[in-house]
């Protein structure tokens, strides 16, 4: 049974508020933590937790949710899972900091079901009244996570449903009225429904913010507070992200009390040697270069600042002959899934997002990242980054850098530890790392010969992926249809 969670009064919850933190004012120190560390604030640990924990019984999980991850071939803990679970089965806050891939979503999902666990049914409120709120900053990362807990919920009777825009209300309103015991939305359709009265939150008793420094980048904390405050005033709140940057911390000091900090470095287990590459280009050969190196060393995830240049990118890149699709906020649900799952199935050679793919999506066996705009922050480059690199495998990050942001990269390099260092494109380096092919070498069934990339090319005329043989597609030729078209 678990043990009460302890009443936080009104009073000290002002009391938080009102109190100053160090994370109120910004440090301008550079930081000196070496590449592998992918965290900018770190925190002592003040957990209960165990020294180690080798199966998820021992952490206190319910039989049930055990059998269904051994099931799937889930035996062992992943660290932060070790460390944060037996804190939130005891009913504390918990804060808990890891990159991306660490397994955060089992980390707090096995809290959340195994409280309701210990619920009688008869108690659960049920229709329009969920038990258990998990705010995220995505659609595909909501969608995501319901997929994650579906069988975990199954196997104790609870349902998960989760809520998003971009699609249609009606099938939303209906499993809400169905009912729900986990709600896992975003929480701008959050906000709409709970206006519409569809959705009532009062008997929430545990909240989790996933992914908090993402929803502030995107302006969502005045929406998290205020879906939060309508929660019960006895609810356990738990908080994940792979960093916890700036207005976080204030949300830490508001809504939690005395939280379990923990702060998971990535292991050689789940996270491969990741080759950072910052090249020197002229702004009308980025499409060029970018077709080049995706042609040697794909497939990859494209980074753009806007929505428009993700759009015109993946043309581009279609018309160089590459299987290419664009994912964004102005793109229906449904074309970004089919587009994600033709990236995921190796039907695409590029999938060319804006940063709103830079977080909670998992796809494996990604061997290059291209950062055709820069990030705006060290946070965001993380975020990109740790696309690759992932299930141990090894990855490549390739910035292109234009003369205008040289001063800025710089500032970028060092706050994140890396040799400040600007290079000429060299394709053929990210080619030797491994023996890994292109898709030119899918599709030929031979290795692609990457060659040095011309900076005297024009970005009208379009790489071509050399096999041995002539240009697969002609730059004049119409350009193909991505899958969601």
């Amino acid at each position: 049974m678990l043990s009460p969670i302890p009443r936080v009064t009104s009073r000290r919850r002002l009391a938080n508020r009102s109190r100053p933190g160090p994370r109120d004012k910004a440090s301008s120190r550079p930081s000196s933590l070496p590449l592998t560390d992918w965290s900018f604030v770190p925190h002592p640990s003040n957990s209960t937790a165990p020294a180690c924990a080798r199966s998820f019984r021992e952490l206190g999980v319910p039989d049930a949710l055990s059998a269904v991850l051994e099931h799937k071939g889930i035996t062992e803990p992943f660290p932060i899972q070790g460390v944060s679970l037996p804190d939130a089965l005891a009913g504390r806050d918990v804060c808990g900091k890891a990159p991306t891939g660490s397994g955060k979503t089992l980390a707090f999902g096995l809290a959340v079901l195994s409280r309701l666990k210990a619920k009688p049914r008869a108690h659960r409120r049920g229709r329009r009244h969920p038990s258990a709120l998990v705010l995220v900053p995505t659609r595909e990362l909501a969608a995501q996570i319901q997929t994650d807990l579906d069988p975990l919920a199954a196997a104790i009777g609870a349902r998960v449903t989760s809520i998003y825009g971009g699609v249609r209300y009606a099938k939303q309103l209906s499993e809400l009225r169905n009912g729900v015991d986990v709600l896992v939305a975003c929480p701008g359709r959050l906000s709409d429904l709970v206006d519409r009265r569809a959705v009532d939150l009062s008997f929430v008793e545990i909240v989790v913010l996933d992914e908090a420094d993402r929803m502030a980048d995107m302006g969502f904390l005045p929406q998290v507070r205020r879906l939060v405050d309508m929660t019960s005033a006895e609810r356990q709140t738990l908080l994940f992200s792979a960093t916890l940057d700036g207005p976080v911390g204030k949300l830490i000091r508001d809504y939690q009390h005395d939280p379990a900090r923990h702060h998971v470095e990535p292991t050689s287990a789940n996270q491969g040697q990741v080759h950072h590459h910052f090249w020197r280009v002229e702004s009308q050969d980025r499409i060029a270069v970018t077709a080049e190196t995706v042609s040697a060393r794909g497939p990859a995830m494209v980074f753009c600042r806007t929505k428009r240049g993700a759009d015109r990118l993946s043309q581009h890149l279609a018309r160089s002959g590459l299987q290419s699709a664009a994912i964004h906020g102005d793109r229906s649900q449904g074309q970004r899934e089919r587009a994600l799952a033709a990236f995921r199935s190796g039907r695409l050679d590029v999938l060319v997002a804006t940063d709103i793919a830079a977080r909670g999506i998992h796809v494996d066996a990604v061997p290059l990242v291209v950062q055709f705009d820069p990030p705006a922050d060290h946070t965001d480059y993380v975020h990109r980054a740790g696309r690759t690199g992932r299930a141990g495998a090894d990855g490549n990050v390739v910035s292109l850098i234009t003369h205008e942001q040289r001063a800025r990269t710089a500032h970028l390099q060092r706050r994140l530890g890396i040799p400040a260092t600007i290079t000429s494109p060299d394709v053929p380096s990210l080619a030797s790392i491994d023996s890994a092919s292109g898709p030119a070498a899918r599709r030929t069934g031979r290795p692609a010969s990457a060659t040095r990339v011309d900076s005297g090319r024009s970005a009208r005329q379009p790489a071509t992926r050399r096999t041995g043989a002539k240009s697969t597609r002609s730059p004049r030729r119409r350009p193909r249809q991505s899958p969601q078209r």
